[in-house]
């Protein structure tokens, strides 16, 4: 099995056995890699062409190599045994979301790890038949930064609700939970496990302020719009537990407003990184955020950088899958050292995608993009290669599929 994000000199089998890449030689590496590449059936049905017991341990297989010709070739996996940063490239109904399922699944079978999925579309849930559980997002108040809440609520910080709702949240994070503060310097009674203050407990507070009853009434009426979202709990329990048994957590966001959604993400975030600093999380999480285009434009973003930019050191993983490339910063692809792309056409997205390539990858990135549902062109950055796979078939029921007229159509 050739393993993608493990270099030889990790004393990985799979990079020295994988053989060039199909990209770079023009042959067939499945076949240059040991003989028979196998049958599709074989590979899709989760055994590897040397068979399972020798795949690489911390390894999750996501398909085969695919060959000029279009057959099948020497089984491709993923490395799960160092964190890393990721990005899963493709245009609608490519399989994009497949993908991500797929390597949430082996995520869910490999020890030490623990898949974390934020589902916007409701198509995860799935999941369920490998031990997943679909989860209700809820974050505790304190989650999120006071100097947040303005933004959070569309508020300006400098107006009079917004100005209010800050001191508000800040002087209720210091009496719950005095010294506890962020890496970023904002105060997280979340982080440490200590109180958070309840969306009651915040209007209460606004209503005894000594400000305009103009301005508290504004200020009420955004955090009354905030408690009708219902992703805030001031007893929600922390976001270290979502990944504690290593079963896959499905973060079901579906129908969830845009801004309740980034608050959940940002909490999310966060919270495993915070996890992982303190000490208080064994296993090694993997964020897998679907439609991430959705996030980095808003509260969400800076939790979001910080694991791209630092997630490593603490062993935190993220994977964004998007099909709108071009709607991501430039940091979520030069700090990527895994990037999976199915077919893009949008040049704008083509162009993000031109931003991957290096001094090792000769020739034209987006030229090489696959035409097929469930092909995608994936760069390793760990071993300076590019590579055709073929996505293999998911375990798990996908419900990303687009419903069919001709489906729902009686006979004659």
């Amino acid at each position: 099995m050739y393993v993608l994000g493990r270099a030889e000199t990790d004393g990985a089998p799979g990079a020295e056995t994988g053989g060039d890449s199909d990209a770079e030689t023009g042959g067939d590496p499945g076949t240059e890699a040991g003989g028979d590449p196998g049958t599709e059936a074989d590979l899709d049905a989760g055994s590897d062409r040397d068979g399972e017991t020798h795949r690489p341990p911390h390894t999750a297989r996501i398909g085969s190599f695919l060959a000029r010709d279009g057959s099948a070739g020497a089984s491709v996996g993923v490395d799960l045994d160092r964190p890393h940063a990721g990005v899963v490239f493709g245009k609608r109904g490519t399989g994009k979301s497949y993908t991500l399922g797929v390597l949430a699944e082996e995520l869910a079978d490999a020890d030490g790890v623990a898949p974390v999925v934020v589902d916007p579309m409701g198509v995860f849930a799935g999941l369920e038949a490998v031990g997943g559980r679909v989860v209700d997002p809820a974050v505790r108040p304190a989650s999120i930064p006071p100097s947040e809440w303005p933004d959070l609520l569309a508020l300006d910080p400098a107006s009079g609700p917004g100005s209010l709702v800050w001191r508000v949240v800040a002087d209720a994070v210091d009496d719950g939970n005095g010294d506890a503060v962020g890496a970023d310097g904002s105060a997280d009674p979340g982080r440490s496990g200590g109180p958070s203050p309840s969306l009651a407990a915040l209007r209460e507070a606004v209503d005894a302020a000594d400000a305009l009853a103009e301005t508290r009434r504004a200020a009420v009426n955004h955090l009354r719009l905030a408690a009708s979202w219902g992703v805030f709990d001031a007893d929600a329990p922390p976001v270290a537990s979502l990944a504690a048994d290593g079963d896959p957590a499905v973060l079901d966001l579906a129908g969830v407003p845009d801004a309740a959604a980034a608050a959940v993400v940002r909490a999310v975030a966060r919270g495993l990184y915070d996890a992982r600093i303190d000490g208080g999380l064994p296993r090694l999480p993997w964020l897998l955020v679907d439609e991430a285009h959705a996030f980095f434009d808003g509260i969400a973003e800076p939790a979001l950088r910080t694991l791209l930019t630092r997630g490593r050191a603490p062993g935190v993983s993220l994977v964004c899958a998007t099909q709108r490339p071009a709607a991501l910063p430039s940091v979520a692809v030069s700090q990527s050292d895994l990037l999976v792309s199915h077919r893009l056409t949008a040049a704008r997205d083509v162009d993000r995608l031109a931003e991957a390539e290096a001094t090792y990858l000769a020739g034209d990135l987006a030229s090489r993009l696959p035409e097929g549902i469930g092909e995608a062109l994936v760069v390793d950055d760990a071993t300076e290669t590019v590579h055709t796979v073929r996505i293999r078939e998911r375990r798990t029921p996908h419900e990303g599929e687009s419903p069919r007229a001709s489906r729902l159509s009686g006979p004659g």
